[in-house]
């Protein structure tokens, strides 16, 4: 048997080893790599160590460090507080929000620029009762959108090999196939995943515990519909009179179950939360301008930045952001992105696409490109699987069998609306994002969508793609 398919064939043992042992994949897969890769693949160890995500480990630290200080400190909540506050009763647009705002930052030059909103949305989807596994989907359905405009890096790249190849691909129809293939996502998620969690808001949970003692209101009150979850800061119950003082009302069970109205004192802002919005803002306004600028910007490191300037600010707040960090995810990551660079390196990717390309039937062969193509993404860089299978695919697309830029957008969008996976990046950082309880089980469900759409992509989008195109 070959070596790059006995390395495959470990690659998956691996897997099921450690989901029936219940062993960190992470902790399994970096020796495992290693062994494999010096063993089989004749590479120096410190080659392999030397595939190790450092980028990412970087990004998931920086970010996680970052917004943790801007949990702890309580700007968070206060945020959380606004969005849920003109959301009211209808959260259902949330998912929606979340999506465009995504999609829209990521459409300016990097799609890993649209991971910023990440660390807000998760915490907004918790406190508003929506489940965490359907603002996943949205906000990784944003970026895979936005990522495909002609000013952003999978759009680009996509738009230039195809143009390259005599493929008559409008970018504008790059962009309009994948966005509306993840809108289609993002609505049956809701459908799967929309139900809220009715319980009554604890009203002090809008503080966080840093700042609850020493918060102080104005006289205005400020009246908004929420629909909440146990508070993640404060565990503290309103007294009886504060309950006189803030009644709670019920809305029309017919308009929405569980969502109360509540007349809450408006938080005065602090200088440490007016210190960390800024320089969220300046967090955003950092990756764009180094996207137009022409620089790939590096989020982790930039992030690092600010905290450490909030650290500067306020040490207290920068100390008890340390354990946010989450190193178990990084791991998982890396151990997992380390084997895949192995499996490169062997030509264990290139030989699963060489051999779709060579199976008659070309609308089969369209399949199992594009299925490749998701499930190779799903642990590894979508920029690097568009770059390797879109010219893998140009034969079959100059073919006339198959029109090539139903082919190439059905690539693209199964490449990456596989992201959401937890051994991507755009995966790891928004399990990250989440609270501590819910990412066990966040970790599962979206391995299962991840894994789910390695299938559904191709066998929905390229015979769509195939008719439609016969048809114009």
């Amino acid at each position: 048997m070959p070596a790059p398919v006995i390395a495959i064939a470990i690659f998956v043992a691996v897997f099921a080893v450690a989901t029936l042992r219940k062993v960190h994949l992470g902790i399994l897969m970096f020796p495992t790599a290693c062994a494999v890769g010096v063993l089989l693949a004749g590479m120096p160890l410190r080659e392999v160590v030397g595939g190790f995500p450092l980028n990412i480990m970087v990004l998931l630290a920086g970010v996680t460090y970052f917004f943790g200080i801007a949990q702890v400190n309580g700007t968070i909540d206060r945020l959380i507080g606004t969005v849920v506050a003109h959301a009211g009763s209808r959260p259902v647009v949330l998912p929606f929000v979340f999506f465009g705002l995504a999609g829209a930052v990521a459409a300016m030059g990097s799609p890993q620029g649209g991971l910023v909103l990440a660390p807000v949305g998760m915490p907004v989807a918790r406190r508003s009762g929506m489940d965490p596994v359907l603002m996943s989907v949205a906000i990784n359905a944003g970026i895979s959108s936005g990522g495909f405009a002609p000013t952003s890096l999978f759009g680009i790249v996509s738009y230039r090999i195809a143009r390259e190849a005599g493929i008559d691909l409008n970018p504008f129809t790059l962009l309009a196939v994948v966005t509306l293939a993840n809108l289609a996502l993002v609505i049956a998620a809701l459908v799967m995943f929309g139900k809220h969690r009715g319980r009554a808001i604890n009203v002090d949970g809008l503080r966080s515990a840093g700042t609850s003692t020493t918060a102080t209101t104005s006289t205005t009150p400020a009246t908004f519909d929420v629909v909440s979850v146990a508070p993640s800061c404060s565990s503290r119950q309103p007294s009886a009179s504060s309950r006189q003082d803030h009644p709670v009302e019920m809305t029309s069970a017919a308009a929405l179950e569980g969502v109360r109205t509540v007349t809450a004192p408006r938080l005065r802002l602090e200088r440490h939360h007016i210190a960390t919005m800024a320089c969220m803002i300046g967090l955003v306004v950092s990756v764009i301008a180094c996207a137009a600028s022409g620089i790939d910007p590096d989020i982790g490191v930039i992030a690092f930045g600010f905290g450490a300037l909030l650290a500067l600010i306020d040490p207290k707040f920068g100390a008890l952001a340390i354990p946010k960090i989450d190193w178990s995810t990084i791991f998982m990551v890396g151990g997992i992105v380390t084997f895949v660079g192995v499996l490169q390196k062997m030509g264990s990717v290139n030989l699963l696409g060489h051999s779709a390309m060579n199976v008659g039937t070309p609308l089969v062969a369209a399949l199992l490109i594009c299925a490749i193509a998701g499930l190779v993404s799903a642990f590894a860089s979508t920029t690097g699987i568009l770059a390797a299978l879109v010219p893998l695919a140009v034969p079959l697309a100059t073919s006339g069998d198959i029109a090539g830029w139903a082919l190439i957008c059905a690539l693209g969008a199964c490449a990456s609306i596989v992201d959401v996976s937890p051994f991507s990046t755009t995966g790891a950082t928004l399990i990250a994002s989440a609270a501590e309880d819910e990412r066990p089980r966040l970790r599962v469900l979206l391995t299962r969508w991840g894994m789910s759409m390695v299938v559904v992509g191709p066998v929905v989008l390229v015979p769509l793609l195939v008719i439609l195109s016969r048809l114009m």
